[in-house]
């Protein structure tokens, strides 16, 4: 299976990072089988000042992943929902998942979100807003034993 990263650099050996704001899935890599969404990501960070951006590209052995303990989400419900909002809003949450796999809250879902955050929009209401958008997945490698299984292809410059 290919996976995509979009990045400012080359990211030809993967890390577990942890980020300066909260996330979908908690720290780690992040990638897509979605090479539209990687390159979005890109295009977005693109400035005056930065001008070239890379979608990286990796294999992902599959046979290596069966072994991992893997959160899979194959659709917007209750316990993916769960998992986001833990994620996003409760700074002593963690998990031990060697991989995530499900829906990306994007900016649109973000909006959803609030809504429900300000509760205008109930549970139901916002599970069935979410199933009506087309959303691109992200795979969040988790942990080393994770990014073990990824292997680093090439990068495509992207340009502004």
């Amino acid at each position: 299976m290919k996976l995509y990263h979009g990045s400012l650099a080359i990211v030809d050996s993967p890390r577990i990072l942890v980020p300066s704001r909260t996330l979908d899935f908690g720290s780690g890599f992040y990638t897509t089988t979605s090479y539209e969404q990687a390159e979005q990501w890109v295009v977005r960070k693109l400035s005056d000042s930065c001008r070239l951006g890379y979608v990286n590209v990796y294999e992902l052995d599959e046979v290596a992943m069966g072994k991992l303990d893997v959160l899979r989400f194959d659709s917007p419900n209750d316990e993916w929902l769960d998992f986001v909002m833990s994620n996003r809003t409760d700074v002593a949450f963690r998990h031990q998942h060697d991989i995530v796999y499900g829906p990306v809250a994007n900016d649109r879902v973000y909006a959803a979100f609030a809504l429900f955050e300000q509760q205008f929009l109930d549970r139901e209401g916002l599970i069935k807003e979410l199933k009506a958008y087309k959303l691109v997945d992200q795979l969040l490698f988790h942990t080393e034993a994770a990014l073990r299984i990824l292997r680093y292809s090439c990068a495509n410059e992207i340009r502004k």
